[in-house]
């Protein structure tokens, strides 16, 4: 068992979030002693049948239960939504707290989620980062296979291979077909394939739309559909205005390396440093740590990225409530240069009260003018001090 960085309060009903297969229940079973929880599994069909006939049972059966079951563990609560209306209710009327993890937001909207506003906190567990794994992290294997648990235990590439082909086919036909999210398959599967090549760049609608053979207002309701079954998420633009920051393309990051190269069919290519492939798989692994430790530990964290109209790139703003506006550039290269840097330092020197920093392979700290220059774990850790680099980096 890795050893995780989402902590819990055990004395509040709460929403854990997340992926399918980042390791919910595994890390609940070992936070919460089993034997005080009443645990109902919405993944098992004939639970889910039993509750989606008569939601009304839950109500029953957690009236009658004895004083020592202290906790109600109510797994993928998305499959019954209907199940929130009597968490209500038993939140109100019984001394039991709940624990609700889902892996799809947007079926917990529409199931009425918030009328547990206030009465619920929500947490969110990402893939596993790079300050878990301690000794076991190997950033070849993380930047080709991804961070999934079940990946990093794997020991063989045929059931890394394997188990990842399974999961995004598990996930076309769990969370999208299965429940009915999108009505036609095939365009669908021809989007993620796509949307997985698009992976971190500027997002061209009209251009994804061409290539899927679907309508530009279908292309969007596909990545929300990303978006609220917590698939992937949006780097807006960087502006000062709310308004304008929305006017301008996002980009779009799937929540896992491994998945972006099992749908882009990719996962038999190797993976060679110094190649342009390489750096964007490394600038989307750096991403990634940001907004997991953030998720964790500075949730009022917000991410963007800029881009100039000359093509100038800031790979990372982090806008941080009371501290400069933070932003990143993402090398993968292992020795870093003043020339390297020349476009983000002119770019940072004219954004006003900026902390510029680049985060590469380099071994040694180097300072060029304003922008200071760390290696990559380093340089993450320095931001959230709640993690300490280990060996094995």
């Amino acid at each position: 068992m890795f050893s995780r960085l989402r902590h819990f309060s055990h004395k509040n009903n709460f929403f854990l979030l997340g992926p399918r297969g980042t390791g919910k229940s595994t890390l609940l079973k070992k936070r919460f002693n089993v034997d005080k929880c009443l645990w109902l599994d919405l993944l098992n069909s004939a639970i889910e049948e039993r509750f989606l006939h008569n939601p009304s049972e839950l109500y029953t059966l957690v009236k009658s239960l004895p004083p020592e079951i202290e906790y109600v563990v109510i797994d993928e609560i998305q499959k019954v939504p209907k199940l929130l209306d009597e968490v209500h209710r038993l939140i109100e009327e019984s001394n039991k707290i709940f624990i609700l993890t889902g892996s799809s937001a947007r079926k917990l909207r529409r199931g009425g989620a918030n009328l547990l506003a206030g009465r619920a906190f929500v947490y969110h567990l990402h893939a596993l980062s790079c300050f878990e794994l301690g000794d076991q992290f190997d950033l070849a294997n993380f930047l080709h296979w991804g961070a999934l648990p079940k990946v990093i235990g794997y020991e063989t590439t045929q059931d890394k291979h394997e188990f990842l082909l399974a999961y995004t086919d598990t996930y076309l036909k769990e969370e999208i077909w299965s429940e009915q999210i999108v009505r036609k398959l095939q365009p669908f599967r021809r989007f993620l394939e796509v949307a997985a090549q698009c992976n971190g760049k500027i997002i061209n609608y009209a251009n994804i739309a061409r290539d899927v053979g679907v309508d530009d207002k279908t292309i969007k309701e596909y990545f929300t559909i990303l978006e609220d079954t917590l698939i992937g998420f949006f780097l807006e633009s960087f502006h000062n205005s709310f308004r304008k920051r929305l006017a301008e393309k996002p980009k779009f990051y799937f929540f896992d390396p491994g998945i972006v190269r099992a749908l882009s069919r990719r996962l038999t290519v190797p993976l060679e440093p110094k190649t342009t492939t390489y750096g964007e798989v490394f600038e989307h692994f750096i991403i990634l740590e940001f907004i997991k430790l953030s998720s964790y530990f500075r949730p009022d964290y917000r991410f963007s990225f800029i881009r100039t109209v000359g093509d100038v790139e800031v790979d990372l703003v982090i806008e941080r409530p009371g501290e400069r506006l933070l932003c990143i550039e993402i090398k993968s290269s292992d020795k870093i240069a003043q020339e390297d840097i020349a476009s983000f330092s002119r770019l940072t020197k004219d954004i006003h009260d900026c902390e510029a920093i680049v985060l590469s392979q380099d071994i040694f700290m180097k300072k060029y003018g304003h922008v200071t220059c760390m290696p990559w774990k380093e340089g993450i850790a320095h931001y959230f001090p709640e993690v300490k680099p280990r060996n094995g980096s």
